[in-house]
C-alpha cells in the first residue's frame, strides 16, 4: 500500500514537472508570436492577425497552465524567463526572414510540441488526470496553428528544410533542459 502511495506521489510530481516545462514553453511561444507580429508589420503584413491570434491562444495555454500549477501550489519553471527571452530572439529573426521562415518555425515548434504533448498524455493518463486534462485542453489549437502554418509554406520549401531541424533541436533542448531543472 504505502509503495502504490509512493507511486502515485512520483507520478504527480511528473506531471507537476511537465506542466511547469508546458507553462514555459506557453511563454516561449507567446513570444515568438509577440515578436514575430511586430516585425511582420514590415515584412509580412497580411500575417499580423493570424500570429496575434495564435499568440492570444498561447496565452490562454499557459493560463491553464498556470492554474494547474497554481492549485498544486508549484512555481513556475526555472526555465521560464529563458525561454521568453529565446522566443523574443527566434521570433524577431524569423520575422525579419519573412512569411515562410515564421511559418516554418511555427511548423517545426509545433510539430515538436505535438509530439510531447501526446506523449505527457500517454505517461500521465493513469496517474495524473488534473495534468492530462489540461493538456488535452490545448491540443486542438496547437494542431490547428500547425496545420494553418504548414498552408503557408510549400511542402519542401527552402525555409522549411533550413528551420525545420534547427528549431526542432532547439526545441527539444528547452524541453529537455526545463526537466532537468
Amino acid at each position: 500500500m504505502q509503495s502504490d502511495q509512493c507511486l502515485a506521489t512520483a507520478d504527480k510530481t511528473l506531471g507537476s514537472r511537465i506542466l511547469k516545462v508546458n507553462h514555459a514553453g506557453e511563454n516561449g511561444a507567446i513570444h515568438i508570436y509577440a515578436a514575430q507580429a511586430f516585425v511582420a508589420r514590415l515584412t509580412a503584413p497580411s500575417l499580423v492577425a493570424e500570429l496575434l491570434d495564435f499568440k492570444a491562444h498561447e496565452e490562454g495555454h499557459r493560463a491553464i497552465f498556470w492554474a494547474e500549477l497554481q492549485a498544486r501550489g508549484r512555481p513556475r519553471c526555472r526555465s521560464y524567463l529563458l525561454c521568453g527571452l529565446g522566443g523574443l530572439v527566434l521570433g524577431f529573426v524569423t520575422g525579419l526572414l519573412g512569411r515562410s521562415a515564421m511559418a516554418a518555425t511555427t511548423v517545426a515548434v509545433e510539430r515538436v510540441v505535438l509530439r510531447h504533448l501526446h506523449g505527457q498524455i500517454a505517461v500521465l493518463r493513469d496517474t495524473d488526470p488534473q495534468a492530462v486534462q489540461a493538456i488535452r485542453s490545448i491540443l486542438a489549437e496547437e494542431q490547428h496553428h500547425h496545420d494553418q502554418s504548414a498552408a503557408h509554406i510549400p511542402a519542401h520549401g527552402f525555409w522549411l528544410r533550413v528551420l525545420r531541424p534547427v528549431v526542432a533541436a532547439s526545441t527539444e533542448l528547452v524541453i529537455w533542459t526545463g526537466m532537468k531543472l
